[in-house]
């Protein structure tokens, strides 16, 4: 069982329809209780990163998801998720992260139009299972203004650029991150969400 957190955050149906399509089985849950008897757990969400952390400390879950990645259980953030797994974010002031990942989240300074919305292509930064199957110049759909800052790039397994270079798909061990959302990306985005669920199933 897949675990997705429910955090009042984004449109979490259409990542469990996602997973179903792939034949897992998912549920969508503000309980620990019940997230804590999963195989893994998949934290999306859409929106500021303030609202985010905000959400996840109501629904206490900060202390629950702090234990499940020190245990070396599997952990997906999608999209605001992804962001929520650095040390610090400075959108609309200066907000504390899960610090999973080192790094910081950061708008994007550009001249082109933000927010950066739309397909995009990969490239990959280092051999990962979480790519595999992933080719350079595959594409996938962003939504956001921000942009993790990595503070080192190792950590980065594929990267896009808008007009910058910035992380598309991050990891740390069992803490794994995806910038766009693979929910909504084709086929591509089918092989990235099969690869976790198949890495994190044990």
């Amino acid at each position: 069982m897949i675990g997705i957190i429910d955090y009042k955050i984004g449109n979490l149906a259409n990542v469990k329809n996602a997973i179903q399509k792939l034949g897992y089985e998912a549920v969508i849950s503000d309980d620990i209780n019940v997230l804590g008897k999963c195989a893994s757990l998949i934290l999306p969400g859409v929106g500021a990163f303030e609202d985010g952390i905000k959400a996840l400390h109501e629904y206490k879950m900060v202390d629950f998801l702090n234990d499940w990645v020190d245990k070396g259980k599997y952990l997906l953030g999608i999209c605001l998720g992804m962001q929520l797994l650095f040390d610090k974010s400075y959108e609309n002031g200066v907000w504390d992260g899960l610090s999973y990942i080192k790094g910081d989240i950061v708008l994007f300074e550009t001249k082109l139009k933000v927010p950066h919305m739309g397909w995009n292509s990969l490239m990959l930064n280092k051999n990962d299972e979480i790519a595999n199957g992933i080719h350079d110049g595959d594409y996938v759909y962003f939504v956001h203004s921000y942009y993790a800052k990595t503070s080192d790039f190792n950590d980065v397994v594929l990267y896009s650029e808008y007009e910058v270079p910035f992380p598309a798909v991050v990891r740390k061990g069992n803490v794994i991150g995806m910038q766009f959302h693979p929910e909504k990306s084709s086929d591509v985005g089918r092989i990235l969400l099969k690869n976790y669920l198949e890495m994190s199933k044990c």
